[in-house]
């Protein structure tokens, strides 16, 4: 190749290379502003191919996506003056690429804190107004939407930054309130077990006694129904043995001996010391009884 070949293909080379360097893209997820000299010449470039002044023109891309932001725990104080540990989170997008780039410099970082300050303020301000249960379950609901209208509309005049949301993930009461609060809870719940057991002790009680009453009582029927019937059972043995009596004396009294024998020699070291001749000898000494 000679030497004019040699120059054309360097100056088609460079031609490449300039066409190159003038063509940018912008994605669907992103919208750029043009810099020419560090001036703002273009802004809110949409997404698509585009051309711009080689060396001379600086193109700058931003997300338009939404974007999280996790805020630092931070301690509100109530209306109460009582302490909380707060962890927020706030979503957020790009709204006016044109005023976000003038009032952050494009810089994603100081639009974070510009937020933050704002949020960070915002609820300092809802948190001092309401006690501790409408932060915590009562209003919370109110209080997020509210504070998020107050910094959206603050955000997109002066940033063209929409929030979109803004959510508190945690409420924790600091370390030292939690343990008063833990202290105080468990003596309220000893104070309540205490009472329950007292009311458990005196329905025992009552429950006990109860018992006692019906148990005097049914022994009581119980025995006057045993009297009875001992007292009739007795009434007929009497009559039996009268009947038994009236029909053999002898053997009646035979089987009366030989039950008072049974009754005074239940031991083997019983003694009884009588006169042979007596008649509660006799019918040992005759199985007739005869003296």
């Amino acid at each position: 190749m000679g030497p004019k070949g040699v120059v054309g293909l360097a100056g088609a080379l460079i031609v490449v290379l300039l066409v190159l360097s003038s063509v940018y893209i912008i994605p669907e997820t992103h919208r750029g502003v043009k810099l020419r000299f560090g001036e703002l010449v273009e802004t809110n470039i949409q997404a698509g191919l585009h051309f711009k002044v080689p060396v001379i023109d600086q193109i700058r891309e931003f997300d338009i996506r939404v974007l999280t932001m996790d805020l630092p725990s931070r301690q509100y104080l109530t209306v109460e003056k009582k302490p909380l540990d707060v962890d927020s989170y706030v979503a957020w997008k790009i709204l006016n690429v044109d005023q976000f780039y003038r009032a952050t410099g494009g810089d994603e970082f100081r639009a974070q804190t510009l937020i933050l300050s704002r949020v960070d303020n915002g609820l300092r301000d809802e948190f001092g107004i309401r006690t501790m249960h409408e932060v915590v379950s009562g209003q919370r609901d109110e209080l997020m939407h509210t504070l998020r209208d107050r910094v959206n509309e603050t955000s997109i005049k002066e940033f063209g930054i929409e929030v979109l949301d803004i959510r508190v993930k945690a409420i924790e009461f600091p370390g030292q309130v939690s343990e008063n609060v833990y202290r105080r809870m468990a003596t309220e719940r000893q104070k309540l077990a205490q009472e329950f057991r007292s009311r458990g002790q005196e329905l025992a009680e009552g429950i006990r006694a109860d018992a006692d009453r019906q148990q005097t009582v049914i022994l009581a029927n119980a025995f006057a129904d045993a009297e009875t019937t001992r007292g009739e059972g007795d009434g007929e043995a009497a009559a039996i043995y009268a009947q038994a009596y009236g029909a053999n004396e002898e053997f009646y009294s035979f089987y009366r001996s030989l039950q008072a024998y049974q009754n005074t020699f239940s031991s083997k070291d019983d003694i009884m010391v009588i006169d042979s001749d007596s008649d509660f000898m006799k019918f040992l000494k005759s199985p007739a009884g005869a003296n």
